[in-house]
């Protein structure tokens, strides 16, 4: 259950200096406000959660169905849902107050997109030896088989190159540095996953 959550936009990197002159790298988010869209009982839905909305979007890009779930509320780019432990109605909105410098949170979000890599990139490979005649295979895999191994097959799981990020990534503990009520904003301790733009998800 999440007692605290919030959806936001990754913005640039900074550096935050404590009152001992201490600094600490952060990553500032452009979070909330949040627009509760939707309430869900488990005796309606099978399940407790409310369904939040983040983000604006043209009208004309959504479908009617969607249109008329948000009907009342405005056009949002982004629908999450959340199982908090306090009751919430729909149409209750959500910013960065409800967080604290020093709450420790997880960030969810999208990995970059690094696209096809080798083995030496994605999965720290150190590549052939750089001498003895070698030539052009210093950053190739080596064996993935063959005969005595698996019945000359290549077995499930074998490292080997592909796509890389992309995918789902939360980094936890990390802590609330700053809440900026005026403009919305958070900065979180180090790094987060994603570009700038990515959206990301705040649970405390």
């Amino acid at each position: 259950m999440a007692n605290k959550f919030i959806l936001g936009t990754k913005g640039r990197m900074t550096q935050i200096f404590d009152d001992s002159g201490r600094v600490t790298p952060g990553t500032i988010v452009a979070a909330g406000p949040l627009a509760v869209t939707q309430v869900k009982s488990v005796e309606k839905d099978g399940y407790a959660a409310v369904q939040v909305g983040f983000g604006s979007r043209k009208e004309k890009n959504l479908s009617a169905a969607v249109k008329g779930h948000l009907k009342g509320l405005g056009m949002f780019r982004y629908l999450r849902e959340f199982a908090p432990d306090a009751a919430l109605e729909r149409g209750a909105s959500i910013d960065v107050s409800v967080f604290a410098p020093g709450d420790v949170v997880a960030v969810s979000a999208i990995s970059k997109g690094k696209g096809f890599q080798g083995v030496v990139k994605r999965h720290g490979f150190h590549g052939g030896p750089r001498s003895h005649g070698q030539k052009n295979k210093e950053r190739a895999p080596g064996s993935i088989g063959g005969g005595g191994r698996a019945g000359a097959r290549v077995v499930k799981g074998m490292r080997m190159g592909g796509r890389m990020g992309g995918v789902r990534v939360t980094v936890k503990n990390l802590r609330i540095l700053q809440v900026d009520t005026a403009s919305n904003t958070l900065v979180i301790s180090g790094a987060i996953p994603g570009a700038p733009g990515t959206l990301v998800e705040i649970e405390g």
